[in-house]
C-alpha cells in the first residue's frame, strides 16, 4: 500500500470513531490486550530478528533495552491497553456551558483530533500505547517507526488490527507504515490534507527535522537531559537511592537522569557516597574541577557533557555554591523534561519548583516518575516539553481538542 493510500484510508475512517460510542472503544481495547498477550510468540520472534540487526550494527546498550520485548514487557503492553479502557473517554466533555444575553446557549465540547501520525524510533511499546490512546480519544493513528524495530511493530500492528476486526472495527483505524525509507518518512511529514497532527518520539536528531521539515501541525516531545540536584539541606540518605534509581533503574528512556549537581557544603560527604553507588552499577563520572579534586579518578567533564542526553552508563557532575547557581545550571542546560532536587528545606523545594522551566519538576523523587503510566494516564503518547496545548506525560485529554456548539431560536446577527 502507498502512503497515499494509507493516509487516504486513515481519513475516512475517521467518522467511525467519531460515532462509536465509549463501551464499544473499551471493548475492543481489551480485545486487542487480549490478543497481545495470545500472540506474544509471534511478536516476539519479530523482536528477535530486530534484536539481531541491531547488534550487529553496533547498537549501544541503551537502544537496545529500548528494542528488546520479552513476555513480561508485552504482558505491561497488554495492561496498558486494559487501564486505558478503564479511564474515562475524554470526547463528549462540556468544557464551558454559557448563555448569551441575546439567547444564545454556547457549549464548548471536546472532541477528537482527528488523524494523528506518530513518527518514532526503537521503541516497539510506543507502537501499542500510541494506539490505545488514539482510538480511546476517538483518533485514527497512522505510526511511522524506524527501521530498528520494523519487525516488531509489523507483528504488534497486525495483532492489534486483528483485535479491532474482531470487536467489528475497520483496521484502517490503526495502520503502520512499513517503509522505512528517509524519503517516505519526508513525504509523511507533507501530507497535511489527510493528517491533523503530528507528533515525533525520538532522539533529538528526529525531533528537530520533524519540527523544522513538517508541514502538519507538531507537538514537540523534547530529549532528556535531566539533572538530580543535591541541596545543602539535603538528606542525603534519601537522595542517593533517588540519585541511582534516576540513573540507573533504566538507563536507555528519556526520563532518566543525565547529570548530577551537590551544593558545596554537602560535596565532601555526598560525592564518595554517590561514587561507590554508582560505581557497582558500572556508571562513569564525567565530572568538574570541584568533584575531581574529591574524586580524583572520574573524567574531567566538558562543555558538551552538561548538555547532553547520554543514553547510557554516563553521569556528568556539576558543583554550585548556590540554589540560585544551581537552577541556572538547570536552566541553561535542560531540555525541558524533568529536573529533581532533594532537600529538606520547603522555601529551597518551592523556589526550585517555580524557577526550574521543565515540564516536570519534582522535589525528593526520582525523575523516572515522569511517565504517563506512572501519573495515572494508563500510558502516554508521549512527553511534550514545548508549552503550548500540552506539556508533559500526554495522556488521554492531551489527544483532544474542541468545538463549540451553539444553539439559538432564531437570532440573527443586527
Amino acid at each position: 500500500m502507498t502512503l497515499l493510500e494509507i493516509c487516504q484510508k486513515a481519513k475516512a475512517s475517521r467518522g467511525v470513531l467519531v460515532t462509536a460510542e465509549t463501551e464499544q472503544k473499551n471493548k475492543a481495547l481489551l480485545a486487542c490486550a487480549d490478543a497481545l498477550v495470545q500472540n506474544y510468540e509471534e511478536i516476539l520472534k519479530a523482536n528477535a530478528v530486530d534484536m539481531e540487526h541491531g547488534k550487529e550494527k553496533g547498537m549501544p546498550a541503551g537502544l537496545l533495552d529500548r528494542l528488546l520485548l520479552t513476555k513480561e514487557r508485552i504482558e505491561a503492553m497488554a495492561l496498558g491497553l486494559r487501564q486505558i479502557a478503564e479511564l474515562p473517554d475524554p470526547i463528549g466533555r462540556v468544557l464551558e456551558s454559557f448563555e448569551r444575553p441575546n439567547g444564545l446557549h454556547i457549549e464548548k465540547v471536546s472532541v477528537p483530533i482527528g488523524v494523528i501520525g506518530i513518527i518514532y524510533e526503537s521503541r516497539p511499546n510506543v507502537t501499542a500505547d500510541a494506539f490505545a490512546l488514539c482510538f480511546k480519544s476517538g483518533n485514527v493513528v497512522i505510526l511511522k517507526g524506524g527501521s530498528d524495530a520494523i519487525e516488531s511493530n509489523k507483528a504488534i500492528t497486525a495483532v492489534l488490527q486483528k483485535g479491532l476486526v474482531s470487536s467489528g472495527f475497520p483496521k484502517d483505524v490503526v495502520q503502520l507504515i512499513a517503509e522505512t525509507s528517509r524519503e517516505v518518512t519526508t513525504e509523511f511529514m507533507k501530507q497535511k490534507e489527510y493528517v491533523d497532527l503530528l507528533i515525533p518520539r525520538g532522539g533529538a536528531g528526529l525531533i528537530r527535522s520533524v519540527v523544522e521539515n513538517s508541514q502538519i501541525p507538531v507537538i514537540e516531545t523534547g530529549t532528556g537531559n535531566c539533572h538530580i540536584y543535591v541541596d545543602k539541606d539535603a538528606d542525603l540518605q534519601k537522595a542517593l537511592p533517588i540519585l541511582v534509581n534516576a540513573k540507573t533503574q533504566r538507563i536507555g528512556v528519556c526520563n532518566a537522569a543525565e547529570s548530577l549537581v551537590v551544593h558545596k557544603d554537602v560535596k565532601d560527604a555526598f560525592l564518595p557516597m554517590a561514587y561507590a553507588a554508582l560505581k557497582e552499577k558500572n556508571v562513569e563520572l564525567r565530572g568538574d574541577a570541584a568533584a575531581k579534586a574529591i574524586l580524583p579518578d572520574i573524567v574531567d567533564a566538558t562543555e558538551e557533557d552538561y548538555g547532553k542526553e547520554y543514553l547510557d552508563l554516563i553521569l556528568s557532575v556539576k558543583t554550585v555554591d548556590s540554589l540560585e547557581e544551581a537552577i541556572s545550571h538547570i536552566n541553561r542546560y535542560n531540555t525541558g523534561h524533568s529536573e529533581a532536587i532533594i532537600t529538606e528545606n520547603p522555601d529551597a523545594a518551592q523556589k526550585f519548583q517555580k524557577e526550574v522551566d521543565a515540564a516536570c519538576v519534582y522535589v525528593n523523587a526520582s525523575t523516572r516518575f515522569t511517565d504517563g503510566f506512572e501519573f495515572g494516564f494508563g500510558g502516554e503518547i508521549g512527553i511534550s516539553t514545548q508549552k503550548m496545548h500540552a506539556r508533559g506525560p500526554m495522556g488521554l485529554r492531551e489527544l483532544t481538542s474542541y468545538k463549540y456548539c451553539i444553539t439559538g431560536n432564531g437570532q440573527v446577527r443586527g
